[in-house]
C-alpha cells in the first residue's frame, strides 16, 4: 500500500493557513483536518458546560467525558456538529487557555494522528510539524505582518455583519501570538525542515499554488 501523504501547515492567527489548507486539500483531493477547530470544539464546551477557563482539572474531566470527531472539515462533540458555533469573538479569544492543558492536548493530538494514519491528509494547526506530524514529508510554515493579518480577520468578520474595531482585532491577535509563542506547552514554532511563506503581499491562489508544486514535484499528483 503506497505512503500516506501528510502535509503540515503551522502558523499564526490570520496567516492563512485554513483558506489555504481548504484549497490545498480540494486540488489533491485530500482531507483537510483543522486542529484549531477541536480546541475551539472543547472551549465552545466549557462554556456549555460553565466550567472556568483557569479550571485545569474541570477542563481534563470535559476533554475526557466526550467524544469528539472530524470528518470532511466538520468538528463534532458527542455526534453534534459544532462547527457552527466556534468561531465567535469569546471562542478565540479563550481557546490559548484550553489548548495550554496538557492532558486536552494529549488527547486531541491522538485524534489528529488517527486521522493521518487514516487518511491523505493537509493539516493546519500551531504544532502539527513540530508534534503531531513531526515526520510528515511536506511541512509548511506560513507567516504575514500583523497588520495583514488584522486586516484580514476584521474584513472577515465585517463580511458576517459582526460590528468590529481594527484596532482591538489587532491586539488581540498580538496577544494571542504571544500566548501561542511562550507557552510552555508546544508553543508556535517553525518546523524543523519547513518551508517558510511569507503571505502578507500573496495572494490565496498564489500561496496554494507554491505548496502544491512543491508536493506535485515528488508525488506527481
Amino acid at each position: 500500500m503506497p505512503e500516506r501523504i501528510a502535509i503540515t501547515i503551522d502558523g499564526p492567527a490570520g496567516a492563512g493557513k485554513s483558506t489555504i489548507a481548504k484549497l490545498i486539500a480540494k486540488k489533491l483531493r485530500l482531507e483537510y483536518v483543522d486542529t484549531g477547530s477541536m480546541y475551539r470544539a472543547i472551549t465552545w464546551k466549557a462554556v456549555q458546560e460553565g466550567i472556568d477557563f483557569h479550571d485545569r482539572e474541570g477542563l481534563v474531566k470535559l476533554v475526557h467525558k466526550i467524544k469528539l470527531d472530524y470528518s470532511e472539515g466538520r468538528v463534532y462533540i458527542d455526534g453534534k456538529d459544532v462547527t457552527g458555533y466556534i468561531r465567535s469573538e469569546k471562542i478565540t479569544e479563550n481557546t490559548s487557555f484550553v489548548a495550554s492543558v496538557r492532558e486536552v492536548r494529549e488527547e486531541l493530538v491522538h485524534v489528529q494522528r488517527r486521522l493521518a494514519r487514516e487518511k491523505d491528509v493537509v493539516m493546519e494547526g500551531r504544532d502539527i510539524g513540530t508534534v503531531v506530524l513531526t515526520d510528515a514529508p511536506f511541512k509548511f510554515y506560513l507567516d504575514a505582518g500583523i497588520e495583514e493579518r488584522a486586516r484580514r480577520r476584521f474584513k472577515e468578520l465585517e463580511t458576517k455583519g459582526e460590528t468590529v474595531d481594527y484596532d482591538s482585532i489587532k491586539e488581540a491577535i498580538a496577544l494571542r501570538d504571544q500566548r501561542d509563542s511562550s507557552r510552555g506547552l508546544c508553543p508556535l514554532r517553525v518546523p524543523e525542515g519547513a518551508f517558510i511563506i511569507d503571505s502578507t503581499d500573496k495572494s490565496i491562489q498564489e500561496v496554494a499554488g507554491e505548496i502544491i508544486g512543491k508536493v506535485r514535484e515528488k508525488t506527481g499528483r
